[in-house]
């Protein structure tokens, strides 16, 4: 796999989790839907720390 493959697999990740979380913030009860869309940012901020790692060492 080369890098841009990686990095368009991470950014669909990205948009489903992200699609994820909002339909859980509004389809859950309050507590519950915002603690869930959290989770789902922190995985979102993973996802994007983990294109910087992609872009910073893969060789071209």
């Amino acid at each position: 796999m080369n890098r841009k493959t990686i990095v368009r697999v991470l950014l669909v990740l990205i948009a489903l989790t992200i699609i994820a979380s909002v339909v859980c913030y509004f389809v859950m009860p309050p507590w519950k839907g915002f603690y869930v869309a959290c989770c789902g940012g922190v995985v979102v901020l993973n996802f994007i720390f983990s294109i910087f790692l992609v872009h910073k060492n893969f060789k071209k």
